[in-house]
Order: C-alpha cells, then structure tokens, then sequence
C-alpha cells in the first residue's frame, strides 16, 4: 500500500508539455531559462551562438548548432516547486512539423510562444490546428516585450481570429521596447517592474512589485504609462474572457503572458501560474478504452527514435512516454507489436543531448531506452499478461523527393544502414523501383530542410557522401489493393512512377495532380489511398 500511495503521488506531481512556435519566436530561449529555474543548467546558452558561444542545451546535434535552429525535438526534465517537469521541445521550422506532431502526441499540454512584434505566424497556425486535433490544453507566452510590439489587444484579436481560440490575458504588460516597464497581475493586482541587467547566468531580470496606489509607481513607469494602463485594466476587467480551467481544459480558451524570455522577465510567473493550471497525467486512449494513468501498471508508447546521440557507440534511442504506473529499471516488460517479453536496456533521464542513469520512472515521464532495432515509432509497451496498443501515430505523406547516389561505392554497406536508420526515426521516408533492389533508392521527405540534414548526418555519422538529385514527384499515393491488381499491366503516363516502400507495398508517385484521377479512370479496379497520412 505504501508503494501505491508513493506511485500516486509521484504521478500527481508531473507536468508534462511541449513548447511550439514559428522560428524564432523565442522558444528555445524560453525552454532554457525554465530549465536555469529548475536548477538543471547553470547558464542560458546563445541560441544564435558565435563560435566560441555556449549553445542552448535543447539544440544538441551538430547541425543545430551550426545552424542556430532546431531540427529535432528534444526532452528534458527538471524539479521545480516539488513538481517534475517533463518539456518536449520542438523544431519550430515547417519542414519539422511531422517530428514535432509526433512529439505533440507524448505531451497533455503545449506552451505556444508568439513573437510580440510579429504576432500569429504561418507556423504558428499549422502547429497549433496540430493541439487542436488532439484537444490539448493551450498556453501563450507573448514573447520579445523587451522589442518593440504590436498593439496588446491587437494581438489577442490576432490570436483569437486566425487561431479561432478564446484568450484570456492573465498579466498584462506596461509598454514595450525601450519603453517596457513591467506586467500588472491581474489576479494579485500588483505590478512587477522591468529593469534589464546583463542576462548571462542571471535568474531574473531587476524587478520590483508595487501596486496600482503605490506613490512611487508613477515616477518608476511615467504618467503616460500610468493613465494608459489604468483604462486598459478597465477594459480587460469589463470585456475578456474570465479565466475558465474547463473551457482550458478542451483546448478552447487560452491563459495569455506577456515577458521577454531573453531577459528572463516573466518567465517565474508564467511556470508558477502554468503548473498550478495544468493537470497531472491524464488518461490515454487504447484499443481496450482508457487506461488510467495511477490505476493501472506500467504502460507506455514510442513517440520518437534517434540514431547515434552517442557517437562513440552507434546506440539507438527509443524516447518512451509512460501513460501509466511505474517503470522500475530491470522489469520484465511486453512488447505488444513483436509478442515479446523482454527487459528494457539503459533506461535513462534526458536532458536533451545529455542522459543519465535511472532506476525508475512515472506515468507522465518521457524516458530513453536502448532500442535492439526492435522498436518503431507508436508502438505500446505493457507489463506482460496486459495486452492493448495505444493509438497509432500518423505518418505524414511526404511532398518533396530526391533520388540519392554515393560518391563512394565502397562504404555502400554504411550507406544503406544510415538511411534505413534515418527512415525508422521517421524524419525520411526511404523507396525503391518497384521491380529491383537497392538499386536506385528515392528519398522522400515533408520538408526540403531534411534533405540538408540527411545528407550532413549521413557525411558526419556513417562517413558517407551523398548526392541528392531532386525529382519532379509532388504527389504520393499508396495502392490499397495491389494484391488484386497486375502492377505490370498498369495504365499510366510516363511521368508516373511506381515504387515500393520499407515494407514492400507498391504506391504511385505523381508530378501534377490531375494525373492522380487520370489514373485512377485509366484503372477501374485500381484503389489508391487519398489519404493526408497513413498509421503506421
């Protein structure tokens, strides 16, 4: 009994969240002064970084910090306030987005970070129709107030009219740029006042409270500033939303913040507001219902896989998200795709790059484990004598395709083994010629940035050069019924191609789209699959 009440606990003090955003918004720059709270860095890292600059620990590959942008997702965890934080942190580029959708299904809530000056971008739209697919909580943290911003009403109408969310400001900021003075807290009624000191290790920025009566309050923000904030509190007080965690809850309201991450100004308030908001682990959805994340015994989901985090060792990591109970290292578990009972090697704590050694783990806990090249995106771990799978993870169709050579025959046997790697990780999507081997292999991707990184990861990582020539394919259909159908009888023009995936099936590559139908009348008993993803 003390070990389940121990269980319970643990479990109702996780938090775990995914950070969004177009690029540059600042999310990166906010996920790193969380972390300094919690105590799990010492020092911010420059995200944009100099050569000899610190880099910001969630960009941890190589390529991200020579390019100073993420390009995968990654997990970190800390302790703040005697809660455990589990951040999914995610590449804000669209080229990404499949990495961060899939990153999106381990979390039960998401901070969105919205550049002040530039409010709602295109980014920010596809990701966000992302939470609302999955009916997760959302949070805003309005970011940059340090720099000059749009209008603060405009941007919640921004938010509110292109996203289709209520908002509902729980601080409200005092100018910005050079004339940023502070946030007024709506639910204490005191105002924080914004002083930037050198950022470096610095925790805060320098900040003094007041409240709206305080003598001094108009010589520290200027009479102007007073006046103007004086109505807008009005304003707000008659005309928002009232903060309800219901409506929050269903992904239909949205707590609003205002700080600059770059000077750690808000941050403290928006994690204190945000973790009292937000729920502990709640139930998933299986083939057998819900399971409960306190009542039930281990279960979990792989949401990602990442080839050679240590260089030196080849390994292969499984990012697990335990949807309930505990994990305890050394227990025999069930993998339900494969049928098998195995034990879990190197279970480990991520911070981003760097792992450490664990014991145990909770439901709400993301965990890395050593993947035998057993494991692919979306499957279910369970203790044995349990059998169910959680929901499937969609793989997105891609849209950009390259036929990939070597410039050295001789590593051919590295060459493959990259690639498939890269494949099961679910960045790329690897095809062959129908009718041959490996002879000719066509590289398919979401975004054309992911050519980029194949070709740097497969040159730093298996030694290899690659040469990437672009096709003119735009279009993907798989065939649904080609055990019924004689592929070589095939009715087409010649700028479609067939080809078959990692798992044997045959599908059609297009350049233009009305070639899609012309087949498909050419074809009467031809059935393709005119789907946006495929589950795995």
């Amino acid at each position: 009994m003390a070990e389940d009440k121990k269980t319970k606990q643990e479990i109702e003090r996780r938090r775990t969240f995914a950070i969004i955003s177009h690029p540059d918004a600042g999310k990166t720059t906010l996920t790193e002064k969380l972390l300094l709270y919690g105590g799990a860095i010492n020092t911010a890292g420059s995200v944009k970084g100099k050569a000899n600059s610190k880099y910001a620990v969630s960009d941890w590959m190589d390529i991200e910090k020579e390019r100073g942008i993420s390009v995968t997702s990654s997990a970190l965890q800390f302790n703040f306030d005697n809660y455990c934080i589990n951040i999914l942190d995610t590449p804000g580029h669209q080229d990404f987005s499949e990495d961060t959708y899939r990153t999106l299904m381990a979390a039960d809530s998401a901070v969105m970070v919205i550049d002040a000056a530039k409010g709602v971008e295109a980014q920010t739209i596809k990701l966000f129709k992302v939470c609302v697919m999955r009916h997760i909580p959302i949070f805003t943290f309005i970011n940059k107030m340090d720099r000059e911003s749009k209008d603060f009403f405009e941007l919640l109408d921004d938010i509110e009219n292109v996203l289709g969310i209520k908002t509902c400001p729980v601080n409200w900021p005092i100018g910005s740029g050079k004339e940023f003075k502070g946030v007024y807290e709506r639910d204490t009624k005191k105002i924080a006042t914004f002083r930037s000191v050198a950022t470096g290790g610095a925790k805060s920025a320098a900040e003094t409270d007041y409240t709206m009566d305080d003598t001094e309050l108009k010589t520290v923000i200027g009479d102007v500033l007073y006046n103007k904030l004086s109505e807008e509190i009005d304003l707000l007080d008659a005309a928002s939303e009232e903060l309800d965690m219901e409506l929050v809850s269903k992904g239909e309201l949205t707590p609003v913040f205002f700080g600059s991450a770059l000077q750690t100004f808000g941050v403290e308030t928006f994690l204190k507001h945000f973790l009292s908001m937000t729920t502990s682990p709640l139930p998933r959805i299986s083939d057998k219902g819900e399971i409960s994340p306190i009542d039930e015994p281990f279960s979990a989901f792989i949401f990602k896989i990442q080839a050679n985090m240590n260089k030196a060792h080849r390994d292969r990591i499984a990012f697990m998200r335990i949807c309930s109970g505990r994990y305890e290292n050394g227990m025999e578990i069930f993998h339900v795709q494969s049928k098998r009972k195995l034990k879990l090697a190197q279970p480990q704590q991520i911070l981003a790059g760097d792992r450490k050694g664990i014991d145990e783990a909770y439901a709400g806990d993301v965990i890395g484990v050593f993947d035998p090249e057993l494991f692919s995106i979306g499957d279910t771990l369970t203790i044995p004598g349990k059998k169910f799978s959680y929901e499937g993870i969609p793989t997105f169709a891609p849209e950009h395709f390259c036929r990939i050579t070597q410039s050295n025959t001789m590593k051919r046997k590295q060459f493959v083994k990259g690639i498939t790697q890269f494949a099961q990780e679910g960045a790329i999507q690897i095809f062959q010629e129908y009718t041959a081997g490996m002879s000719e292999i066509i590289v398919g991707v979401v975004g054309v940035l992911q050519f980029e990184v194949l070709k740097y990861r497969l040159e730093n990582e298996y030694g290899c050069d690659i040469r990437l020539e672009p096709l003119p394919f735009e279009y993907i259909r798989w065939i649904e019924n080609y055990q019924e159908v004689d592929l070589s009888k095939l009715k087409h023009t010649g700028n479609v191609k067939i080809v078959k995936d990692m798992k044997e099936r045959p599908l059609l590559l297009f350049v233009y789209e009305w070639m899609v139908q012309k087949t498909i009348d050419d074809n009467k008993d031809l059935h393709l699959k005119l789907v946006e993803f495929q589950k795995n």
